[in-house]
């Protein structure tokens, strides 16, 4: 027996039913349950075998958001060091400080996250459930990395508790603890979640250096004059599709780069962990909604330049791929049903464009877009059964008429 397996045998009757440490029986599964693939079975048919158990489902999810991680990390410190006219600081540098910045708000995440799961658990003597391992890290991600620690921590206690919990934990929440805690964070504290300021830390004393904007691109679309080319308005503001695309852009920390996330999606793809019909059908929602408002006729288009953004500009910015391929495709909050994927995907797409658009009051909508299908997933997949018995009961009619 491996040695470590055996130091968690031994430990076991401490934390089992009359042991001492009975009320952090959760604690010692999660742990254990962590390193080693449990023991237990089904206790009578049907029985279906497969290796990948739910932990192991989420660390592939973890496994796909490290480059967004990593990313992160590194804008975070480019933006710092450029803010201080530092830009040509080695590799090195950058992520030392983007790491500076962004591991005390995982942390924050984690910690605080994790307590809310343990004692949840606790009281209802119930497995601390594998999800909060992907919530942790997705919320922090959507964060810019000036936020304040105790409000990471406020952002994931609604999200835990409010969101989740109180709904019955996991797999009875309707909508995604990640999403929901930033949601509550943008309207609870909107002066920490948007605004010229928000996305770039810079150095005490120091003035952001010439050229360097702290706008998000999408901030700087909707803001731009009538009558100017849109895409040629964002390049004099520094955000060209290659920057937009490769990520070194102010924006929330894992959302700026389409190259990180489009590594992550290969992952969730090639494993089979992510909802391709989700993906695929959230492209092509933005798409088509972003090409059909680039049709209409031009002198609207001209008085409203942000309307003739080029759909491929809508992909690579505000974090509308980041939320399509990791937040709407959680299978807790997502449509169930193959038919309802595809709707629920292509309508969190082009709901994304509309409330970019014509909300002038949020800039970015992919949050309000998958935050609103996640409400109406469940109505999805109760059409589509009803349309599947509907259209069975017809073929049963034809066959006994025949």
């Amino acid at each position: 027996m491996h040695p470590l397996l055996r130091s968690f045998e031994k430990l076991r009757p401490k934390f089992e039913e009359g042991g001492p440490l009975r009320p952090l029986w959760p604690v010692y599964e999660a742990l254990e349950t962590f390193v080693f693939t449990p023991a237990t079975t089904t206790s009578g048919p049907p029985h279906v075998r497969d290796a990948l158990d739910m932990k192991r489902y989420m660390i592939t999810v973890f496994y796909a958001l490290i480059p967004c991680i990593l990313f992160g990390m590194y804008n975070a410190g480019f933006q710092y060091h450029r803010a201080a006219g530092m830009a040509e600081a080695p590799l090195w540098a950058h992520l030392l400080r983007g790491a500076r910045l962004v591991v005390p708000i995982i942390v924050t995440s984690y910690a605080v996250g994790g307590f809310w799961e343990v004692l949840f658990a606790a009281v209802r003597k119930h497995e601390i459930n594998e999800g909060f391992l992907i919530t942790g890290i997705l919320f922090p991600l959507t964060l810019p990395p000036t936020i304040p620690l105790w409000q990471v921590a406020a952002g994931i206690t609604f999200g835990v508790v409010v969101a989740k919990e109180i709904f019955g934990g996991v797999g009875f929440n309707v909508l995604n603890p990640a999403l929901a805690s930033r949601a509550f964070l943008y309207f609870a504290y909107p002066a920490q979640m948007s605004g010229d300021a928000v996305w770039i830390a810079a150095p005490a004393g120091h003035g952001l250096a010439e050229g360097v904007s702290g706008a998000t691109a999408l901030a700087v679309a909707k803001s731009a004059p009538a009558g100017v080319d849109i895409v040629a308005h964002l390049a004099e503001a520094g955000h060209t599709l290659r920057s937009m695309t490769l990520g070194l852009e102010p924006g929330s920390l894992g959302e700026t780069s389409a190259v990180a996330v489009l590594l992550g999606m290969a992952v969730l793809l090639v494993t089979g962990v992510g909802s391709w019909r989700i993906i695929v059908g959230g492209l092509l929602g933005l798409a088509l909604t972003a090409g059909s408002i680039n049709l209409l006729p031009a002198g609207t288009l001209q008085a409203y330049p942000i309307l003739a953004l080029p759909f491929w500009y809508e992909m690579v910015m505000g974090g509308a791929l980041f939320g399509i391929v990791f937040m709407a495709t959680d299978p807790v909050s997502a449509a169930a049903t193959n038919e309802g994927k595809w709707i629920y995907g292509f309508l969190i797409g082009a709901l994304t464009v509309v409330v970019r658009l014509f909300n002038p009051a949020y800039t970015a909508g992919n949050m309000l877009a998958i935050l609103f299908m996640n409400a109406m997933a469940p109505l999805i997949d109760y059409a589509v059964l009803r349309a599947h018995v509907a259209n069975r009961a017809r073929y049963l009619e034809r066959g006994r008429r025949a």
